[in-house]
């Protein structure tokens, strides 16, 4: 019988990680998603636009440098699951919900509480779900993140095994009928990745071409989250006439890398009124972010709710 209990693992929960931010850090996380230099409801803080971009809070807790790898492997982890190699995990998904908008600076007393909501085990690996929620001094939660890791090669059972108890709002396929009502395409940097990571990420596969190349990648890749960005970004000028403040919901599934300097074009459907609740009056959309340097997708599976500016639709 296997030391795991894969089921025990699901609801477990993480020590509180304290976590702050201010102005400087939401527009450092701004040039590390592409902002441009027009865009300063991102970038100028002393403009009536400006507010803080929603998907900040996926960028984490850390405020200087640390050692990625000790940070992957340090920490408490569920006694249920095995160790993991930081070495074969794999970014598979993210989704982030705003349920009250965030302040310009957090102040003192804010956390990020942490559990294990879903975990699934095939003859590849497994795959882990952790639900993130960051809750005021009060105790009151502004945003809710899910991430999905997916670990090459892990075993606990050796038998497929599958349990979720919280997730996301799942979106619509994106329609194989019509064309897209919009598409945004953008550009990133050959600086992006080393502008990103100045937002908590400091992996050295995103700075490092050797550490690509070892791991097959052929060189630096750009962070999936710095991709992830750039696909809200997209959805917030095309949908949301260009106001941080109407997207409340934005989910992807990583599916392909980017390299710093290539080009992503994002195609976005509108797929009606948003059905999930708290989000009355607002438009769910699909979409999708390809490279089009490789023309493969880069995030799929897109969803995300935007309070709609009709005038903003090409």
């Amino acid at each position: 019988m296997s030391q795991f209990d894969l089921g025990a693992a699901v609801g477990w929960e993480g020590e509180d990680q304290p976590v702050s931010w201010n102005q400087r850090d939401i527009l450092v996380y701004g040039i590390g998603i592409g902002a441009k230099a027009n865009d300063f409801a991102i970038i100028n803080e002393l403009d009536k636009s400006w507010s803080p971009f929603p998907t900040y809070p996926v960028s984490g807790t850390n405020q200087d440098v640390v050692n990625f790898r000790k940070l992957m492997t340090g920490g408490k982890h569920s006694p249920h699951l095995p160790k993991f190699d930081p070495n074969r995990g794999v970014h598979g998904s993210q989704s982030i919900e705003i349920l009250k908008p965030l302040p310009a600076v957090s102040g003192e007393g804010w956390k990020v509480k942490k559990r294990l909501v879903a975990v699934s085990e095939n003859k590849s690996g497994i795959i882990v779900e952790i639900e993130s929620t960051v809750v005021d001094a009060h105790g009151t939660p502004y945003v809710k993140l899910y991430s999905g890791s997916f670990n090459l090669g892990a075993k606990a059972t050796g038998s497929n095994f599958s349990k979720r108890i919280a997730g996301p709002p799942q979106g619509k396929p994106v329609p194989k009928d019509r064309k897209p009502d919009w598409v945004v395409r953008d550009q990133t940097s050959p600086e992006q990745a080393v502008m990103y990571r100045l937002s908590g990420d400091y992996n050295e596969l995103h700075i490092n071409p050797a550490i690509g190349k070892a791991g097959g990648f052929g060189g630096v890749i750009l962070h999936g989250l710095s991709t992830f960005g750039f696909g809200a970004r997209a959805i917030v000028e095309a949908v949301g006439g260009g106001d941080p403040a109407s997207l409340t919901l934005f989910g992807v599934r990583f599916t392909a890398p980017v390299k710093p300097g290539d080009a992503l074009e994002t195609s976005i459907w509108d797929m009606g009124p948003a059905r999930a609740p708290g989000h009355e009056g607002e438009t769910e959309v699909a979409f999708v972010t390809k490279n089009a340097a490789s023309g493969k997708v880069a995030l799929g599976a897109g969803v995300a709710y935007v309070k709609k500016v009709e005038k903003s639709k090409l």
